[in-house]
């Protein structure tokens, strides 16, 4: 296997878990990065969840990659950064993580694999992000779902 190879794995991945969020979060690509032998691959989510509806995305994540054979290696239950780590038996790392103003991020880490170039994912993001945009802006789309009871929520898109 080689970076390439490894980047189409972690794509599959994070589409794999992030098709099973039902009502579906929209999201965008984060920089894909690069070690020595690894390469990371991220997601974040556009779509607001609410401090009252993240123990039920944390939970349907978590049994969906229990399902998938993937062996939890760390859970962060602090109430407003949870975080859930795992393991794949091919070893790679994936996590989610809850960070500032509840936005969701997944990361997929690679283990060493051979050297090569990396294409960007071709994975189509489901949120718009600003091609001039330096950084990821916090999460500004409404579901009725998974906004519930948040204040101040910008865009309206369920």
């Amino acid at each position: 296997m080689d970076m390439q190879d490894a980047a189409e794995r972690a794509d599959g991945m994070l589409d794999s878990v992030l098709a099973e969020i039902e009502p579906s979060v929209l999201w965008v690509h984060g920089p894909t990065t690069t070690g020595s032998c690894t390469v990371t691959r991220r997601r974040t989510v556009m779509t607001v969840v609410s401090a009252q509806r993240r123990g039920s995305l944390l939970g349907v994540v978590d049994r969906f990659w229990r399902k998938s054979g993937y062996r939890v290696t760390a859970i962060n239950s602090h109430v407003d950064a949870p975080a859930i780590y795992v393991k794949t038996q091919d070893g790679f790392q994936v996590s989610l993580t809850v960070a500032d103003k509840g936005q969701v991020h997944f990361d997929v880490d690679s283990p060493c694999v051979r050297r090569s170039e990396v294409a960007d994912s071709t994975s189509r993001a489901t949120a718009f992000l600003d091609p001039e945009a330096q950084l990821i802006p916090r999460p500004n789309i409404h579901s009725d779902f998974w906004s519930a009871g948040a204040p101040g929520v910008a865009a309206s898109r369920s």
